[in-house]
């Protein structure tokens, strides 16, 4: 049975790199990319989307020319732009391009409904054998960017580059593209789990504070009864309730005062305070806010519409 880690998934930029982190934690991604790595010897990656690492970097796969630019600014600039380069083109599907070495990269994109959140990446090989005309291209190249690396090293890592054939490697990313398709199913599995977990700690927070009404509450008390933090008990409650935690604890008092005063005999101050509100000022400033009329109006007009009585006419102004 797979097991990953659960994360806050709620929407945005942030969370779909939460989420990428968790499929990269996942037992199924790991033995995956194990596996794949001994069967077919490339190197495979997962990353989330607009994230600023090479991600190939420190497979023991990846290929040494790579490795042995990575330390250099310049050609990681050029490597990055190769990554925005492909996250365009792999926002469909599967993308292939060639970076400045003649080295294919592949990404393929892993959905969560529309959005794509990572990339299962491959490559850093050669699509045909490397030659010393070639070589002298590429030093050039990096000559022109102020890169200093030893040019015997340079062509050292360049001849031990992967040459695979182009069959097999289209084989292997199709493999890859079916894994992201389990890829994406598991993040749905994890945002529908983690949407459970979160709709059913806001329900204790209302319990909690149906529970407390009459009393002082405060937002800390009732995000301990939540078990989260305050920063964000406040995030998750807005999104599941629409309202934040004042306006809906405020909300609720007034409705439970409009209740009280269904009863003729009941003092509308009364009523405040047994809704839990602390002042008669306060009270009547979010009642007015929430109803549109003072406690007083609601009441005459509630028990004048019991008694089947007419609401008065309003005085209106002729033009």
């Amino acid at each position: 049975m797979t097991r990953v880690g659960v994360v806050g998934v709620k929407g945005g930029e942030r969370a779909d790199r939460d989420l990428a982190a968790c499929l990269q934690k996942s037992e199924i991604y790991r033995d995956y990319q194990r596996s794949f790595e001994a069967a077919t010897g490339l190197p495979l990656a997962l990353r989330a989307v607009g994230s600023f690492q090479t991600p190939l970097h420190g497979s023991r796969h990846a290929n040494p020319l790579c490795q042995l630019m990575a330390s250099q600014n310049k050609s990681c600039a050029a490597c990055l732009e190769l990554q925005e380069r492909i996250e365009v083109h792999a926002s469909e599907k599967a993308a292939t391009l060639e970076c400045f070495a003649g080295l294919s990269d592949t990404a393929v994109p892993v959905r969560i409904g529309e959005r794509v959140v990572a990339f299962l990446q491959t490559g850093q090989v050669l699509m045909r054998r490397p030659s010393n005309s070639h070589f002298s291209i590429i030093l050039k190249r990096v000559r022109s960017w102020g890169v200093t690396t030893d040019a015997k090293a340079l062509k050292e890592a360049y001849f031990r580059s992967q040459v695979v054939v182009r069959q097999r490697y289209e084989s292997s990313v199709h493999l890859i593209s079916i894994f992201a398709q389990h890829l994406s199913s598991l993040g749905n599995q994890i945002m529908v789990s983690e949407n459970a977990a979160e709709s059913q700690t806001i329900t204790k927070a209302r319990a909690f504070i149906a529970e407390h009404l009459a009393e002082e509450i405060t937002l800390g008390e009732v995000a301990r009864a939540a078990g989260m933090s305050i920063y964000y008990f406040c995030k998750m409650f807005k999104k599941e309730m629409g309202l934040t935690f004042t306006e809906y604890l405020a909300r609720l008092r007034v409705e439970t005062v409009k209740r009280m005063l269904l009863d003729p005999h009941k003092r509308i101050s009364e009523a405040a305070y047994d809704a839990g509100f602390q002042s008669l000022s306060q009270f009547n400033r979010v009642f007015r806010h929430f109803a549109g009329e003072t406690p007083s109006n609601f009441r005459d007009a509630l028990h004048r519409k019991r008694a089947g009585v007419a609401e008065p006419a309003r005085m209106t102004c002729a033009a």
